[in-house]
């Protein structure tokens, strides 16, 4: 938060946005850097884009930020091969030291081109290897093909000789004679192919091979039992050694092409056997020398990779603030005659002094002869938005925030209630992040109250944050971020959690007597734990929540059901009173008289006529006992007013409060949509009568922006749109009395449904397990218990909670008084600068 401005009470800093004023710098460009640089470390001013006509090119920083991108990118190259080579960068340089941009520049380069050059040179080591392995695998699998090829022919040539002794008679073929009297220079020469394909095509690479050739080929295959790396990819693959004999030269180049497209490495292979072993021999020398050169590679590789890493952070950090010093630098304005530059951006108030230091320690370091000149603009331009939080309140502010990051999406993509999303607050319009800060996690415990649920809830929150140092500095998924940056938001909803908890007497949904012994007790033996028959109060009143008989009595369902719906009317017309009530302070903060009297009133008597008189009936017949019917007293009030009440009468005099309860509401209507439409068209023309200058801090100048929405110039009045819009402002805030009071009754729902969702668990899986009265079941139902309660109620009852919780603060709350048509200040710092920026 904020420092205090003195007195008895510290300044509340989240109710009201810090006030800012717009201030020109003019800057000597010897030390403009520098300027720059400090107030980037500083982060509390918002620069304007001076040069918005020029693009990117035109600009006259154009080649420093290049300069920048290009060493952004060779450390994004370091980074990659960092990675992939296991190493992480250092979290803090070995040696702090100054470096000079353009000696980076240079010393990037260099590690560039040598860390190129050595992954070059190992990639074609590696290439080459993996080939040779390949090769050496063909000469092995098809050696023996050959060998037992050999061994067939010999055996079958000497079978043949054998056979044609025996039978020298005249009864022996005729054929077999000829065959072995074959002429050898006629016999047809097959030539062969040899080589390795992937095993997940090597089915469809011999059906291929066959039709291409019309089975003019002989394949033969053999699995290579561990994966090999392929020389052109580089990746593992499992693969299968061939040998293709084929005749003739077609044949040949048809199999070539196959081989091609399916990415089947060929690789020579010789028929004699003792070049063969020669082969093998020479292959696995040049094999183990390769392995030997690549390893020799890969550690000075690594030793290159761990100089980078030790200095990365360091590098990274600077190339990043370079340019965004650049990049804030090309939107000053260039005075070439004065040999300055011109800034203009927002600021806190606050931060003025602490802008001085700034620029005068800037001139005395950069020797500049000519300090910088601040000075505040006076302007009607609409400043930014500027929440002082820290990491608790951060959180809270985002969820008010959030409702507005949909209002860039087209029209055509939302629909007409998204349309109307909020977004940051009006400069110095009332916050509801102050009040979410309660509301929210107390609306949450409403739908969520089990104080077992919510300390299982704690204890995850309280990990989290105990290691918040660990898990900030590390990657975590979508989701994981997303819980991590809300922890102190959960934090709080678990608290209320239990303590809601405490009051619905609910852990695990079994209750306890934590604060004394129930109030009734059995009238005789024969009353049962599942009935209320028989039970008579014995004790004072249970002290704090609810009393623990109720639970399992058959009373329970309707006296929890009645219960909670009257909190949930109750709750939730107090927070739209409350929010009605800040419309008022916005209204006396801006100086709009017509917002007050024509806003504000009217809208607190048609809310609390109707629903406030409903809330206090609600009291009276707690406090009273009474049985009277609130249905029929709210409907009959608006049906038939002068009737008797009967026995639906709470006090003396209620059917003349509810005649004028329903005539002042009745009343409210027109005193919202008629007066402020022509009261705004009588201030307009007095404004603008033969006035052509108007006061910078005139009361009516909110009333000015409300109207127009816009701060340029003197735009016309046009009563039509005013009065359209105060007709849909009315009709729409009559409506959403009824169903915003009704859109709480979800407090209810989701609690009614929490609970018996939590004891069905309990009682169909739970105690049906231990009713069994055996390990195994006992086991199986604890552990289908527990999933269950984590998977169900902790996860997805928390999410369906949280958004519920989530929009009755965007809708039934904020449409009250929450304009959200701000935007939100981004100042210039170091600390926002991520490796995404560019």
């Amino acid at each position: 938060m904020g420092d205090d401005d003195g007195g008895c009470c510290p300044r509340m800093d989240l109710f009201r946005s810090e006030a800012m004023q717009l201030v020109q710098l003019i800057i000597p460009i010897e030390s403009a850097h520098l300027t720059v640089s400090y107030l980037g470390d500083l982060g509390l001013i918002q620069f304007k884009d001076l040069n918005a006509e020029k693009s990117p090119f035109q600009r006259t920083y154009a080649a420093q930020i290049k300069r920048c991108g290009e060493m952004a990118r060779k450390l994004r190259y370091f980074k990659d091969q960092m990675t992939k080579a296991g190493f992480s960068p250092s979290a803090r340089s070995m040696i702090e030291v100054d470096i000079d941009l353009d000696d980076l520049e240079i010393k990037l380069g260099e590690l560039e081109a040598e860390l190129v050059e050595v992954n070059a040179n190992s990639e074609k080591l590696q290439r080459a290897y993996s080939e040779l392995v390949e090769y050496k695998l063909v000469l092995e699998k098809a050696g023996e093909f050959f060998y037992s090829a050999q061994d067939d022919a010999a055996a079958q040539h000497r079978e043949l000789e054998v056979t044609h002794e025996d039978q020298s008679s005249i009864t022996s073929p005729l054929l077999l004679e000829q065959e072995m009297a074959v002429d050898p220079s006629k016999q047809v020469k097959l030539g062969f192919v040899s080589g390795l394909v992937p095993r997940d095509k090597s089915m469809a690479f011999e059906r291929i091979l066959f039709r291409a050739t019309r089975g003019n080929v002989f394949l033969k295959q053999s699995v290579v039992s561990e994966p090999v790396t392929d020389p052109i990819s580089g990746e593992k693959v499992e693969k299968n050694v061939f040998v293709i004999f084929y005749s003739g030269e077609r044949a040949r180049n048809k199999i070539m092409k196959i081989c091609d497209a399916f990415g089947a490495n060929r690789y020579p292979f010789a028929e004699e056997h003792s070049k063969q072993a020669q082969a093998i021999t020479e292959v696995s020398g040049r094999i183990s020398e390769l392995k030997t050169t690549i390893d020799v590679g890969l550690l000075q590789r690594d030793n290159l990779l761990k100089t980078i890493s030790n200095q990365f952070e360091q590098w990274n950090l600077l190339v990043r603030k370079e340019k965004a010093i650049y990049h804030t630098l090309n939107m000053l304005s260039l005075d070439v005659t004065k040999k300055c530059l011109v800034a203009e951006g927002w600021s806190p108030v606050f931060a003025t002094n602490q802008l001085h230091d700034a620029l005068q320690r800037a001139a005395f370091d950069s020797n500049s002869q000519v300090g910088a000149i601040l000075q505040v603009l006076h302007t009607k331009e609409s400043p930014p938005t500027y929440f002082r939080t820290n990491k608790v309140t951060t959180a809270f502010q985002e969820i008010v925030d959030a409702y507005g990051r949909e209002k860039n999406m087209p029209m055509q993509s939302k629909s007409e209630v998204v349309a109307r999303l909020y977004g940051v607050a009006k400069y110095q319009e009332a916050n509801p992040g102050v009040y979410t800060i309660v509301t929210f996690p107390f609306l949450f415990a409403v739908m969520f109250g089990d104080w077992g649920h919510g300390i299982c809830i704690l204890l995850a929150t309280l990990y989290l944050i105990i290691r918040e140092k660990k898990l900030s500095s590390q990657k975590l998924g979508d989701i994981m971020e997303m819980t991590f940056g809300g922890r102190y938001v959960i934090l709080f909803m678990s608290l209320f959690s239990i303590y809601t908890g405490l009051i619905y007497n609910e852990f695990f949904s079994v209750p306890f007597e934590l604060f004394g012994p129930s109030a009734y007790a059995c009238r005789d033996i024969s009353c049962r734990d599942s009935t209320t028959a028989g039970l008579i109060k014995v004790r004072r009143t249970y002290p704090f929540g609810v009393d623990p008989v109720w639970h399992g009595s058959r009373s329970e369902l309707p006296f929890l059901n009645s219960l909670k719906m009257k909190m949930s009317i109750l709750l939730g017309v107090a927070q739209m009173n409350l929010g009605i009530i800040l419309s008022y302070f916005n209204g006396l903060f801006f100086r709009s008289n017509v917002n007050i009297w024509f806003q504000f009133i009217p809208q607190m008597i048609f809310l609390n006529s109707l629903f406030g008189y409903l809330s206090v009936l609600i009291i009276v017949k707690w406090c009273t006992g009474s049985k009277a019917d609130l249905y029929h007293v709210m409907i009959y009030m608006f049906l038939s007013p002068t009737d008797d009440l009967g026995e639906n009468q709470l006090f003396s005099g209620q059917k003349t409060l509810q005649i004028v309860l329903l005539l002042l509401a009745l009343v409210a209507v027109p005193w919202m949509l008629l007066p402020k439409p022509f009261i705004l068209k009588k201030q307009h023309q007095e404004r603008h009568q033969g006035q052509s200058y108007q006061p910078l801090h005139s009361a009516d100048e909110s009333l000015e922006v409300e109207v127009h929405h816009d701060s340029h110039g003197h735009e016309e009045f046009e009563f039509s749109e005013v009065f359209v819009h105060q007709l849909i402002h009315t009709i729409e805030f009559v409506l959403g009395a009824v169903s915003n009071t009704a859109s709480y009754l979800r407090l209810w729902a989701l609690s009614l449904a929490h609970s018996e969702l939590s004891s069905v668990f309990y009682e169909k899986v739970l105690l049906l397990a231990w009713g069994y009265n055996n390990i195994l079941i006992l086991v199986v139902g604890i552990i289908v218990f527990v999933c269950a309660t984590v998977g169900v109620l902790l996860v997805m009852e928390t999410l369906s909670a949280f958004l519920h919780a989530l929009r009755l603060h965007w809708v039934e709350f904020q449409n009250k008084f929450y304009e959200g048509d701000g935007y939100k200040f981004y100042p210039f710092s170091f600390a926002l600068v991520t490796d995404e920026d560019e």
